[in-house]
């Protein structure tokens, strides 16, 4: 478990970075991330490389016994670059080019900045690969961000159609797969297929769900490219990317196989001020961040590559959000300690020194922009004097599994059937309860191994691999499915035996009809002699299985077969942590109703709490033992912004 920061050494006055060097290790930090937005300083003009600054910052570094993770520039081509070649601005969706003057203005279909991003990267690794210092490499950027997951350039367009052709082979297998004898939308070539954009009216579904494939698939390609070149040049060193929390627009999984590391970058009450969450929520956890933001996002990202970590750690208030809260004090104690808690590798926080000027100038950072400690640095300190207490922590085998599939995110997106919620909302509430209850979970692809599982949980995940049940079925365990599962094929249809599809294999039944209702319209449901309210989706269903729990009109809202479940609506939270009780119960899975603010995560044999409340709570109620210097960290009563930990 190591610390870390990123580090601009080019925004600052060479006079300043042996002193950083030296506070940053006195800090206890030793990882530090450079270089991400440095090409126009790497490369001033075409082919003129200065590499004595970078040459000075990470001996500089290195001085004091730090390791570099250095980056590929690639998220921030100059502004030579961009007037030498101009196609390598991407399109947005309406057909306009972007501009030169923020960050991520390429294409990643564009055969010119796929040349020039492979060229800076291996001038990059050919000078620095095989520097004692440089221990991590991360490809460009955040990958996707700013809605740059997808371009509608003249280059995309002619890559999307050679995507085409590799995956249906035929004209007429594309128009059989996308249904495009409706609306009279039939392609006599590939070379008629334009991207999905710029319509009069929404476009043919299919169509855009394969433009998010292809789209995913060129930055999996683009980093693929980058890996090569790093791997060639710099053998022995890990490589990672940073991916944005709560960010579904491509597939980390696809991209993060090439990966040594999946880095992913933490702001938790910027995201909380963006998100969906209501105002009472967005009020009591204003200066917290909600309690199981940052910990489902460390379990989508442990999943997909061998090593994970985070690249950036929120250390104060941020620039970007609707609203810019401080973290409480103790909350960047308590993020970091709880990325450690899930099997972080590290926690990098962002950024050393606040910079006066730019787009972040009002981005916190650990040191105030006159070089002063800011409130975070203590925090860090502490961190880096508890990490010897705590030692190395073992992984523990996770007995619930939630599955994330992006190709049915971007489905229900694609052709919601309505304006409220999403997959990824219902697939991080399913998580919610399942914290409450004190239950450590994966979030894990359709791919998975679901033999290790007592519990598997199915979030509205509308494509399903007919091999997938097959192994649920295998593996023995209590599997969970909410509507909307199994209710499309790969390429999006309806299928003809209806929903759940491959589903019905497992449980016998049929959707005849799906729903979508309004906030007011809430569908009641009895269950265990109680009655308890859906939300959003319902769905009238036949089945011969088991009903568990009816409609007031006495349809089906929860079916059995064996030890295979099925909702026929969306719960409210009530009937979802009822249901969640009883499978607990069938799958002999320990609960401990832990509440509101309290979470738990065990990592081998040792135990953590962290209170995302303000109140002083006595952990006794979670086993916690009795004395005060059982602890490892903190004591049994843990107050707001509290971490704790113990041996079990």
């Amino acid at each position: 478990m190591k610390l870390g920061v990123c580090y601009y050494p080019e925004h600052w006055p060479e006079a300043d970075w042996a002193d950083d060097a030296r506070r940053m290790k006195a800090l206890g930090l030793e990882l530090v991330r450079i270089g991400e937005f440095a090409w126009s300083r790497i490369e001033p003009s075409p082919g003129e490389y200065d590499w004595s600054w970078l040459d000075r910052a990470i001996s500089t570094l290195n001085a004091e016994g730090l390791r570099i993770i250095l980056c590929t520039p690639t998220a921030t081509p100059p502004k030579w670059l961009v007037d030498q070649y101009p196609d390598i601005i991407p399109w947005d969706a309406n057909g306009r080019l972007k501009k030169f003057g923020s960050r991520r203005h390429y294409c990643f279909s564009s055969p010119t900045y796929r040349r020039e991003s492979a060229r800076i990267t291996e001038a990059l690794a050919r000078r620095f690969g095989d520097h004692p210092a440089v221990v991590m490499w991360q490809t460009d950027n955040e990958y996707g961000h700013h809605g740059t997951h997808e371009s509608f350039s003249p280059d995309a367009a002619r890559s999307f159609r050679l995507w085409l052709q590799c995956r249906y082979e035929s004209i007429n297998a594309l128009n059989t797969a996308w249904g495009t004898v409706f609306w009279s939308q039939d392609y006599r070539s590939f070379d008629e297929v334009d991207p999905p954009n710029a319509t009069v009216t929404e476009a043919n579904p299919s169509h855009r769900l394969d433009y998010r494939r292809f789209s995913s698939d060129e930055i999996c390609e683009f980093n693929r490219e980058q890996v090569d070149i790093l791997r060639r040049h710099s053998p022995g060193r890990q490589i990672a990317h940073n991916y944005i929390g709560d960010f579904t627009k491509l597939d980390h999984h696809a991209i993060g196989a090439s990966l040594d590391v999946a880095a992913w970058d933490s702001y938790p009450i910027g995201l909380l001020s963006e998100g969906d969450d209501n105002e009472a929520d967005k009020a009591h956890w204003l200066c917290y961040g909600h309690p199981d933001f940052a910990a489902f996002n460390h379990d989508v990202f442990r999943h997909c590559s061998p090593q994970w970590g985070v690249m950036e750690q929120q250390p104060g208030p941020v620039n970007w959000a609707t609203h810019n809260a401080a973290p409480a004090p103790g909350m960047v104690r308590l993020w970091t300690w709880e990325a450690f808690a899930h099997g972080a590798a590290f926690v990098s926080y962002f950024r050393w020194r606040q910079v006066p000027f730019g787009q972040e100038q009002m981005h916190a950072a650990l040191l105030t922009p006159d070089r002063q400690d800011a409130r975070a640095l203590v925090e860090i300190a502490q961190v880096a004097g508890e990490l010897g207490a705590i030692g190395k922590l073992e992984s523990t085998s996770t007995r619930v599994a939630i599955v994330l599939d992006y190709p049915s995110l971007w489905q229900h997106e694609i052709q919601p059937q309505g304006r409220a919620g999403s997959v990824l909302e219902m697939a991080r509430t399913l998580y919610s309860c399942c914290r409450q209850l004190g239950l450590d979970v994966d979030v894990v692809p359709q791919g998975a191994d679901f033999e290790p599982y007592g519990l598997v949980i199915l979030p509205s995940v509308s494509i399903l691999d007919a091999g997938m049940c097959e192994r649920l079925r295998e593996s023995g365990a209590t599997v969970l499915a909410t509507p909307l599962t199994g209710s499309r094929t790969g390429v999006g249809h309806i299928p003809m035996s209806l929903a759940p599809g491959p589903f019905s294999d497992l449980l016998p039944m049929q959707v005849g009809v799906f729903e979508s209702l309004p906030p007011f319209a809430k569908p009641r449901v009895m269950a265990g002699g109680q009655l308890f309210d859906g939300s959003l989706w319902r769905e009238s269903v036949k089945s011969t299985a088991e009903p568990v729990a009816l409609f007031e009109n006495g349809e089906p809202a929860w079916l059995r077969n064996g030890q295979v479940h099925y909702l026929a609506c969306w719960p409210g939270e009530l009937l979802l942590m009822y249901v969640l009780r009883q499978l607990c119960q069938e799958a002999k899975l320990e609960v401990r109703e832990i509440g509101r603010d309290i979470r738990l995560r065990r990592a081998g044999n040792i135990q953590f709490a962290f209170n995302y409340g303000r109140d002083v709570i006595d952990l006794r109620f979670v086993g916690a033992p009795e004395a005060d210097e059982d602890y490892l960290i903190g004591a049994r009563e843990i107050g707001g912004a509290g971490v704790a930990a113990w041996r079990i």
